[in-house]
């Protein structure tokens, strides 16, 4: 099998031009163990690049676990960079993924990803609930970099009120008005990953709430680098949402 790895900030993926549609995605112990750091290829996930009749390409995202997932921002960018390696496109390009319709561009090697429009968001004693593609709990802290990711996302994530789909868990600190540092917890990765894409789409919005100052373009730190959100209010809404950061190859090969 050929692949091609790509990483977004850190956030690393399988990539695999499946336009034979000859990948076996109901083999979850197969992609489970390609994205296995010591037995496998590794990755956060695994993404296969499938033609669509009505749109350059579909996007169809698998998390470490090897189930099929929600949408993934970074893997979303990253998709659209191997499109580029690939010919399908050239500097734009409108696709599909498990979330509806997204439309992209490339601007001197980064990637701007359009990401669906935000109109829920709750608030959960103090934190904040939403779905950015896929479901996010956003909670702002202090002193982020001492903070047990670990221990305290995943006693979020399997709660209760989450355990039965499971949520991913952002934990954001505050730097000014449009600048702030994250860290998430994954659910399928279940563990603290260098960078969610569409977790930090999440805390940009809710930075927004939070700080009240109608900020609408955020600079974001992640663990494994830098990544820019902006967005426009529309009421309670949130439409016109671009995750922009880039996406860059670091390897190919055969795996057998």
């Amino acid at each position: 099998m050929e692949f091609y790895k790509y990483q977004g900030t850190g956030n690393d993926f399988i990539m695999i031009d499946d336009r034979t549609e000859l990948f076996d995605t109901d083999n979850q112990k197969m992609i489970e163990r390609l994205c296995d750091r010591r037995f496998g290829i590794g990755a956060d996930g695994l993404i296969l690049l499938r033609n669509d009749t009505a749109y350059d390409f579909k996007m169809i995202y698998f998390n470490s676990d090897g189930r099929a997932s929600t949408m993934c921002g970074n893997g979303g960018r990253c998709i659209v960079a191997f499109a580029k390696f690939l010919n399908i496109i050239q500097h734009t390009t409108t696709f599909t993924a498990i979330d509806g319709i997204h439309e992209a561009k490339i601007e001197n090697d980064i990637i701007h990803l359009k990401m669906n429009d935000v109109e829920h968001i709750k608030n959960n004693k103090g934190d904040f609930v939403l779905f950015t593609g896929s479901p996010h709990y956003v909670k702002q802290v202090e002193k982020l970099d001492l903070l047990d990711v670990y221990k305290e996302g995943k006693e979020i994530r399997y709660s209760n009120d989450f355990k039965e789909e499971g949520i991913n868990v952002n934990f954001i600190e505050l730097i000014d008005a449009q600048h702030f540092n994250i860290r998430t917890y994954e659910r399928g990765v279940e563990d603290e990953t260098y960078s969610c894409g569409t977790g930090v789409v999440a805390s940009s919005i809710i930075s927004s709430i939070i700080q009240n100052k109608n900020t609408n373009q955020f600079k974001i730190n992640t663990k494994g680098g830098t990544l820019q959100v902006r967005f426009e209010q529309q009421g309670s809404s949130y439409k016109n949402i671009w995750l922009i950061g880039p996406a860059i190859m670091v390897f190919y090969g055969k795996i057998f």
